[in-house]
């Protein structure tokens, strides 16, 4: 079992002594999340909060996630990055393979890239990117990213996309982990399909853990997928037990995903709790558990 700290919307100068301190005690990894804009209006419900409310972002930073971990890879020797998710289809696929190879070169393979959908069109009519071919373009985003990574010439054409022979450099030199979140069965095929692994976000409609995970299964086996090695991050209150943890590895699960406040009320803490916190959940927990 591994353990990633999550911290969110806060005051941005939380992050590296945060980052520094997980990478000291223990932690295998830290999650960045992904928001480009917030709308003034939109008739869209957030997916991952119980009511659909999305007042809790209005105001609140959020850092760019391919600024932000290389920055605290710098900082760190250890702890790996994982972007939980990046909303892959609002943005150009030679750009973010760009940008998700020099992340990867910079901090020494230590990043793994979660990516999903937007739940508000508003991302797509901001970023001049279509909203209803959006499932098919990110499948072919990950095709796109893994043939630019490779290092070789590489090109692409379909509907969507027209992208003549090139390559990019650096890249690095182990696989990027390509984790897919979404809680909806297209995400979970997609996962099956063509990931390295699954993020589950907790709450809202990602409540069923059980069923999304035996789901998965059952999709990798008809995928013939089911023989390669695949991530499993969650966030749920088993994290903050022994035992808890133990049956959360006995469904599968290979990461937990573990926050001390709730993101969703806007209420920040003071960096000092959050340090004794951190520090001790790793001593109580992440000591024992391994």
């Amino acid at each position: 079992m591994r353990f990633t700290y999550a911290e969110s919307m806060c005051d941005v100068t939380h992050y590296l002594p945060l980052a520094v301190a997980a990478d000291q005690h223990g932690w295998h990894s830290f999650t960045v999340p992904d928001s480009i804009i917030y709308p003034e209006h939109s008739d869209a419900a957030y997916p991952y909060t119980d009511d659909g409310n999305r007042d809790f972002l209005d105001g609140v930073p959020m850092l760019e996630p391919f600024t932000m971990i290389p920055y605290l890879a710098a900082v760190t020797e250890r702890l790996r990055f994982t972007t939980f998710v990046v909303k892959l289809p609002i943005r150009q696929p030679v750009l973010v393979a760009k940008q998700a190879a020099c992340v990867a070169v910079l901090s020494n393979n230590r990043f793994a890239f979660g990516v999903g959908l937007s739940p508000w069109p508003e991302d797509f009519k901001a970023t001049g990117t279509d909203w209803k071919t959006r499932g098919r373009r990110m499948d072919e985003m990950i095709e796109i990213m893994r043939g630019l990574w490779s290092g070789e010439y590489y090109s692409f054409r379909s509907e969507h996309y027209d992208i003549p022979s090139l390559k990019i450099n650096p890249v690095p030199d182990q696989p990027i982990p390509v984790l897919i979140g979404g809680h909806a069965d297209p995400a979970l095929r997609r996962a099956a399909r063509v990931g390295d692994g699954w993020m589950h976000a907790g709450g809202g409609q990602g409540a069923d853990l059980d069923g999304a995970i035996a789901r998965i299964q059952e999709l990798r086996r008809e995928y013939g997928t089911g023989g390669k090695p695949f991530e499993i991050h969650v966030i749920s209150m088993d994290a903050f037990t022994i035992d808890g943890c133990r049956r959360l590895e006995d469904k599968g699960v290979t990461d937990v995903v573990v926050g001390f406040r709730n993101p969703y009320s806007g209420v920040d803490q003071p960096l000092q709790q959050k340090l004794d916190a951190l520090r001790g959940f790793a001593d109580n927990v992440i000591a024992k558990a391994s």
